[in-house]
């Protein structure tokens, strides 16, 4: 007999991925990332290419920001206002606030505005939204790594060599690492809305160095004001870095409500950018 022909065919459902927008207050779906490793490194390579494209200095920007404004500090706070620096040399006491302080500003500026960004990008293709703003704040990592070659400069210049708890720097840099992509999270979704917030974001910045001990000392304050500032999570990851680095005042169970604070707010940047994401190829 001929042969029959053969009239089956794959299940639909072996082979095809069904995308529904999602609804109300939805999980995190941190898997998602992790599939898309690959993406979000390589979206922040090309933020990094693309930063220092066409430029004359390079990656030379990464360190003469930090370097400017230590010099601008030192002789007005430290030398004219006379600031206390707990004992430190001046220079080394601001450029080591200084260092996290660049990687935060310069990451919260790029996640805030990374969607609006990739307008094109978000209408054409799917992939978790969570990835930019991800890959933009990570992408700040290697500044970061070229300013703390020359802060380790500077501290040798002084005479100084990093302390023993300088193995928990790490910790302190992913402290950065996750307020800065908390703060990024929100401002990146209000962005696509509201336009108007990347006028806003250069003010918050400015209004957050003051508010954080970056040009002073925490110890300034007194208890329990100083224990109180540490819901400013910026407090905990600047004096852990003066901490970890010069030996100054440990920052106590100020780190801890840092770190608490810091947590919360990235979950509900989270929480808040994934019940948003469903609307940003629309609004974009």
């Amino acid at each position: 007999m001929p042969n029959q022909p053969n009239n089956t065919s794959p299940d639909p459902s072996e082979w095809t991925t069904i995308i529904r927008p999602s609804k109300g207050w939805v999980s995190l779906r941190l898997h998602d990332l992790w599939e898309y490793r690959d993406l979000i490194m390589l979206l922040a390579w090309r933020d990094i290419s693309v930063r220092y494209k066409q430029t004359v200095l390079g990656a030379a920007w990464a360190v003469i920001q930090p370097f400017f404004s230590m010099v601008i500090f030192s002789v007005f706070f430290g030398g004219l206002a006379q600031v206390s620096s707990d004992g430190l040399p001046y220079p080394v006491f601001s450029y080591t606030a200084l260092l996290p302080w660049t990687f935060f500003a310069n990451s919260l500026t790029l996640s805030a505005n990374s969607l609006v960004g990739n307008a094109n990008l978000l209408s054409k293709v799917y992939f978790p939204r969570l990835v930019i703003p991800l890959a933009s704040t990570i992408s700040g990592l290697v500044d970061f790594a070229i300013a703390f070659v020359v802060l380790l400069i500077i501290m040798l210049f002084y005479g100084m060599l990093p302390t023993t708890a300088v193995i928990l720097l790490p910790l302190f840099l992913l402290l950065a690492l996750i307020t800065a992509l908390g703060a990024g999270l929100w401002l990146s979704a209000l962005n696509v809305e509201y336009r108007d917030i990347r006028y806003a974001v250069p003010f918050l910045i400015q209004a957050l160095m003051f508010a954080s001990p970056v040009v002073y000392s925490s110890t300034l304050l007194e208890e329990p004001w100083r224990t109180l500032y540490g819901l400013n999570p910026l407090v905990g990851v600047i004096e852990g870095f003066r901490w970890a680095l010069l030996g100054s005042t440990p920052p106590g169970t100020m780190i801890l409500i840092s770190a608490v604070a810091a947590v919360a707010l990235l979950v509900s940047g989270m929480l808040y950018f994934r019940r948003m994401e469903k609307n940003f190829a629309d609004m974009v």
